[in-house]
C-alpha cells in the first residue's frame, strides 16, 4: 500500500466560523441544494453527525460516480477542524483503500479566513495516482468550496442565519 498526499490552501472573505458552519455543519443540506448535479443527497446511516458517523453520499447526474460512504473521523467546532474519510464507493475503484481529509479553518486578519485541506489517498498494491487524477480531485473540492462561498456572499445577509 502506498500513501499519496496533497494539500490545498484557499482564502475567503467569509469569516472562519461562518464558513465552517456552512461547509461542515450544514454542508449535508447546503451542497445538494446548491450543487444538485454534483451531490444529490447525503444521508446519515449511523451516528449523530459527530465522530464515528457514517454517511451515504449519493452523487448527482453530473457526476461520474454513483455514491460513497464517508466516516466522520474527528470534529472540533471550537478549533474549526473537521476530519473525514471516504471508506466505500465506486470512486475508490478497487485501487484505493480510503481517502482521508483534514480540513482546518483559520481566521485571517482581513476578517475572512484561510481554509487548509490535506488529503491522503491510501492506494492498494502497486497502484499509483497520476497528477491528473490528483488535480481532478482538487478541482472538485475547490468547486464545492467556491459554490458555498458564492452562495453565502449572495445570501448571508438575506436569509442565511449564522
Amino acid at each position: 500500500m502506498g500513501v499519496v498526499s496533497y494539500e490545498m490552501v484557499v482564502s475567503s472573505s467569509i469569516p472562519a466560523a461562518k464558513l465552517y458552519k456552512a461547509l461542515i455543519l450544514e454542508g449535508d443540506t447546503l451542497i445538494p441544494k446548491i450543487l444538485p448535479q454534483a451531490v444529490k443527497s447525503v444521508q446519515i446511516l449511523e451516528g449523530d453527525g459527530g465522530p464515528g458517523t457514517i454517511k451515504l453520499v449519493t452523487f448527482g447526474e453530473g457526476s461520474q460516480f454513483k455514491n460513497a460512504k464517508h466516516k466522520v473521523d474527528a470534529m472540533d467546532k471550537d478549533k474549526l477542524i473537521f476530519n473525514h474519510s471516504v471508506i466505500e464507493g465506486d470512486m475508490l475503484a478497487n485501487v484505493i483503500e480510503k481517502i482521508s481529509y483534514e480540513t482546518k479553518f483559520e481566521q485571517s486578519s482581513d476578517g475572512g479566513c484561510i481554509c487548509k485541506e490535506s488529503s491522503k489517498y491510501y492506494t492498494i498494491g502497486n497502484f499509483e495516482l497520476t497528477q491528473d487524477q490528483l488535480k481532478a480531485g482538487k478541482e472538485k473540492a475547490l468547486g464545492i468550496f467556491k459554490a458555498i462561498e458564492a452562495y453565502l456572499l449572495v445570501n448571508c445577509f438575506k436569509n442565511y442565519k449564522f
